[in-house]
């Protein structure tokens, strides 16, 4: 319910703010359903729409709302929309993804073969589920041939600035950021991430591997010696390890070292030199890179920003 009103009160604004300037209004914003009344959330909010979709032979752009709970049950309370959409698209309009609603655009077969934004805990399930997906994790946009997706929770925001930039040009996103006080410059969500291993397989090697890193982000073990405790070449080791969780072994050791040292900068009170070799670094300024690397913020700065 709330990304379906921010984003009606953010576009019916921007035609406010062009009223001001002496301008004609840009958008003609409604909200539409299957009925006239439809029940959200397992019916804990009602809404009344301006139109239903069959009243609407062409629309300019389509903002899919964030769905939650079972995608599947999702994908069949939803499935009215599935082809009116596809319409639509094929028409000439942009679609617009808001969160985890790409699972439900993902279902028409319209990301297919394209790339797709997603929250970053939802990103393993929607990879599982659509393989013919491209998703991108290191931005919180995507932007391919008329069809925007956006990563997780209120990132849908800066969404909708995003293609206000491209209907009315920058100045007028500004506005908007400013006046809904939106970080304009947010543009991946590596900060907020919590880092959980995919583990949706059945390779028992690969996962008693994941287990053991997870157990150990103190641990000065080798890629070698990972191999040599499960029994296998690291060439073959390697490459199943990859299939099976998206991430190198060594990719995995860094983001569990990253993810203990978040935990470790959030509540506890060593210095940040002293986690650092706590979780086998020796090389101060290499690991500051790491972490910054996966979370878009210096050691001082993650503990500044998250510090209990």
């Amino acid at each position: 319910m709330s990304c379906i009103d921010s984003s009606y009160q953010v576009l019916t604004r921007v035609n406010d703010f062009l009223k001001y300037q002496g301008k004609a209004p840009f958008y003609t914003v409604e909200i539409v359903g299957l009925e006239k009344n439809m029940a959200l959330n397992n019916g804990l909010y009602n809404i009344h729409v301006n139109r239903t979709i069959d009243e609407v032979k062409q629309t300019d752009v389509v903002v899919i709302p964030l769905t939650c709970g079972d995608f599947s049950k999702t994908f069949e309370k939803n499935e009215g929309y599935s082809n009116w959409i596809k319409t639509q698209y094929h028409n000439g309009a942009e679609i617009a993804s808001l969160c985890v609603g790409s699972f439900f655009l993902a279902s028409t077969g319209l990301l297919e073969g394209r790339k797709c934004a997603i929250h970053w805990a939802a990103k393993n399930d929607f990879k599982a589920m659509f393989p013919g997906v491209t998703v991108i994790d290191d931005t919180i946009i995507t932007d391919e041939n008329s069809i925007y997706t956006c990563g997780g929770g209120f990132s849908y925001l800066n969404l909708l600035l995003y293609v206000i930039e491209k209907h009315l040009g920058r100045e007028m996103s500004i506005l908007a950021s400013k006046m809904f006080e939106i970080d304009i410059e947010r543009k991946t969500q590596n900060q907020f991430m919590i880092f959980v291993g995919q583990k949706k397989h059945e390779d028992e090697t690969v996962l008693a591997a994941q287990e053991f890193i997870e157990h150990n982000p103190t641990g000065t073990f080798t890629v070698d010696e990972i191999c040599a405790k499960v029994n296998m070449a690291r060439r073959s080791f390697e490459r199943r390890f990859k299939k099976c969780t998206g991430n190198s072994v060594a990719e995995y050791m860094q983001r569990v070292k990253v993810e203990f040292t978040k935990k470790q900068l959030e509540t506890g009170r060593k210095t940040i030199n002293e986690i650092i070799y706590e979780v086998g670094y020796n090389d101060i300024n290499a690991f500051r890179k790491i972490f910054k690397k996966h979370t878009d913020l210096s050691p001082v700065d993650y503990r500044k920003k998250y510090s209990v």
